[in-house]
Order: structure tokens, then sequence, then C-alpha cells
């Protein structure tokens, strides 16, 4: 029998094998539905012709009932002088089960994300801009969690950098406006106030018990719009040191799919503790997008930090030198007579550097046994201590190399608050040395290609 949508030809076959065409006309389909199923009456062995004369609006039925899904299926008669059945799934929904989360239980997938999806956050920041002399509205979006019942959220650094407004929506659909109480821009995070109370806070995990192939979950705003969408993956790599627009990071990697508008939200581990902070724009590795690479802050890294910003707005025990400072690349050190590192461009006045006898004009080439050959490789070795610690540096002064040991002070909190802004000899009331016809003598206007090469130099 052959079926056409536009023509139907039906063939009945002879005893020979022979075939003889019969009337064009469609035949009448009967269909029944019987449950439970029943095996029907033979008739003195006579075969069901009716049987096999399905129309193609039966197999689009058919197709139809088979793509419904698992536990429907259809069935056309056959020579015995069956019926076309249906079998439906009679299987009840299962109810996903709240499950607390005590750091002993794994959890399902879906267990994991009815238990926090009430922790985490969307966040949409607004900021005014001038360009070409108009003012600009810009929008963004990240997500965030919340550490404390009574208010206090996680995020990161870039998700509110400029931001002039910031929301918080929950996932009840509530939204509030939220205070920037501080961020760290060296570690990217950043802690958000709302007035509200009894929230429903996360539980913050142990990031160091990661292993590499574990289980973990990232819930977030991807996109902006796609809110408290929750995707899964494993953990690709631990302590991963990545680079990002000059900042280094020691990052969990993990093939969990990761969108911009995920930054700042909460990973997940199998337990439904937070282990790192989500971040978004690390996605792009080496200048190129791909897929199934996303990296998150551990969150045992962090963490301190995070209650300092909560308590004083800023880390108060990151250590700090008290020097603003430029990369000094190799083109540079060659055209200056000088040697590649990191060129000291003022010292302030009282602070570590001053009292460990760094001057305007030296060179930073390491600091304990680590080379530094640009701001970045500085700020990274700075990560290794804390205010109060001891390092000795090596220094380039005049051609010769000497060591000095210095002692980390605190950030204060005026510098926590203006990170990477130029600072020249005219702050704070001449509390830098004033260098700049030193700097000038050296560069002049030639920025040259290396970071902070510009003549005005970074704090650190």
């Amino acid at each position: 029998m052959y079926n056409d949508e536009k023509n139907l030809y039906h063939y009945n076959y002879r005893k020979d094998g022979t075939e003889q065409p019969q009337s064009a006309q469609p035949p009448v389909v009967e269909t029944t539905y019987r449950e439970p199923w029943e095996e029907p009456k033979k008739k003195g062995g006579k075969k069901n012709k009716a049987a096999l004369k399905v129309t193609a609006l039966a197999l689009s039925c058919a197709l139809l009932g088979g793509a419904a899904g698992a536990g429907v299926m259809w069935a056309a008669g056959g020579s015995g002088g069956n019926t076309a059945e249906v079998q439906v799934s009679k299987r009840e929904p299962v109810e996903v089960k709240q499950v607390a989360v005590d750091g002993q239980t794994k959890m399902t997938d879906a267990e994991n994300y009815a238990a926090n999806v009430n922790s985490v956050v969307s966040i949409n920041c607004s900021a005014t801009t001038n360009f070409f002399g108009q003012t600009v509205e810009n929008a963004s979006s990240g997500s965030g969690f919340i550490l404390t019942e009574d208010g206090y959220i996680v995020t990161n650094h870039h998700v509110i950098d400029g931001a002039t407004s910031v929301k918080v929506t929950l996932y009840s659909g509530e939204t509030y406006d939220a205070t920037v109480v501080g961020s760290d821009e060296d570690y990217d995070i950043a802690v958000l106030k709302i007035n509200a109370t009894g929230l429903q806070a996360v539980t913050v995990g142990d990031s160091d018990s990661l292993n590499v192939g574990d289980h973990v979950l990232a819930v977030g705003n991807p996109l902006g719009e796609l809110t408290f969408s929750m995707s899964g993956g494993m953990v690709s790599s631990v302590n991963r040191p990545i680079n990002v627009d000059g900042t280094p990071f020691n990052m969990i990697q993990t093939d969990t799919s990761i969108n911009p508008g995920n930054s700042g939200g909460p990973l997940f581990n199998e337990y439904g503790e937070v282990v790192g902070i989500v971040s978004a724009k690390y996605s792009s590795y080496s200048n190129e997008t791909v897929e199934g690479l996303g990296f998150a802050i551990p969150i045992n890294d962090v963490m301190s930090m995070l209650e300092d910003i909560m308590s004083n707005g800023y880390v108060t025990n990151k250590a700090y030198l008290g020097v603003t400072a430029a990369t000094m690349n190799a083109q540079m050190a060659q055209q200056t007579g000088l040697t590649e590192g990191v060129y000291v461009y003022s010292v302030e006045e009282g602070s570590a550097a001053d009292k460990a006898g760094i001057q305007p004009g030296d060179v930073i080439t390491k600091v304990d046994d680590t080379t530094i050959a640009s701001m970045e490789d500085l700020s990274a070795a700075k990560k290794g201590y804390t205010a109060g610690e001891t390092a000795t540096f090596t220094l380039y002064r005049q051609g010769d190399t000497l060591t000095v040991k210095l002692t980390f002070g605190s950030e204060p909190a005026q510098s926590a608050t203006q990170q990477d802004t130029t600072q020249n000899s005219s702050q704070n009331n001449s509390n830098y040395y004033n260098s700049d016809e030193l700097f000038d003598y050296f560069f002049g206007n030639r920025s040259g290609s290396g970071s902070g090469s510009s003549g005005t130099g970074t704090a650190a």
C-alpha cells in the first residue's frame, strides 16, 4: 500500500502476487481505544483488511502521539485485526523534597535548587555617564546571593562598578533599592545591603575541599533576562591562576554553563553550600570566547574580606605599600638605561615603603623570591601577604641592586574607596614626594606599551 498526502492509491493483492487496483476513494478509518487492551476475537480465520487501511491522517496522529513523550505509544493494527492503541503513563508527578542544607547530606540537583533559590538575587544597575557632552543612561545586570538574613548580599565588584543606582530582586519578586557597603577590585568582590529582615541566607562551604570532577551548580541571571536559571557541571580545575585585565586571580574552573548576567552569583557544591562566586567576566579566556569554560572565585579566599567589608566598608588587612608605580617594560628599560620591573613614581610619606627606604625612581624587581616584571606581578605578589607581614624587596637604584625589608601596612580607607585612580604629588597636602619631574625626565610624553606607563602610575 502506498500513501501520498494528495493522492491515495490502494491495492489488494491477488493470490498469484499481482496487484489489482481499486477505487481511488479514500477508505473509512475506524480506530478504537480499549483500556485495558483485549485480544480481538478471530472470525473464521478471515483477515481484518480494514486494519491495514490507515490513512495519512492516522499516521500524523501517531507521530504527534510519539512526540508527546515517554509512556505514550501508538500501535497500528496488523493482520491479526488489532486496531490503533494508546498507552498513557500513569506516573504521578514527583514532588521535590525540601531538604535542609546541613553540610552532610548530598542533594539531587532539584533539591539543591529548591533549598537555595530563595537565597539568590537578581541585580540590576544603572549609571549616568557623559558621552561627547551628552548624558547617557547605561544599564547592566548581574547576580548575587544573600549572606545574612538581615540583608547583606554578595556580588562581584565589576557588577556594581560605576553604578549610580542598584536594585535587587528576590525570587519572590520583591524588589529593593540596594546600598553598596563596599567593594574590592583586586578580588572582584562587593557587598550590598537592602532594608529587609528574615531573609533566607546561604550556607557557606569549604572551597578547599573541592576536587576535580566534583559536581557543582550555578544559579543566577544569565543575559539579564533568564532570572533564577540553574546550570550544572563539574569542577575542571582547582586553584587555576588566570589574569584578567591585568589583575591575577586564583580561580575554580568549571564546565558549568556561565554567561553574562551570571556574574556575582553563587556556585554550589553537592551539599547545597556556596563554594565560589561565579564571574562570567572570565568566560572570555585569552580574548577568545569559548564554551564549557567558566570560573568562580573560591569562597575561602575572600570570606574574611567580605566580613571585613561588612564591618568597615573596605578590606582593612590588605597588604599596602604606599607607592604609586608603573610597569617598566623591556623597551622602556632599554630606552632609559634602567631595568625591567615596576618603576616607583612616588612614595607616600610615613607609609610602609617610606619606612623601608624605598625611594621615587627605584625599580622593584623582586618580592622575596618572586620576580616582578610588571604591576600585575606586584599585585599578585601582594595578595600573598596581609598587613603586618614582612617581605624582602629587591630594588634597582642608579645602577646598583639592593635589598630592603618591608613590613606591609594596611590599606587606608581612602585608598580602598579610590582603587585604580590616578594619584599625583599634589594630593593629600604633599603627602607624596614631588617626583613629577623625575618621572617626566625618564618618560616624558612617551606612553610606551606597558601598563601604567602614562606618567601617572597606579597606587599599590
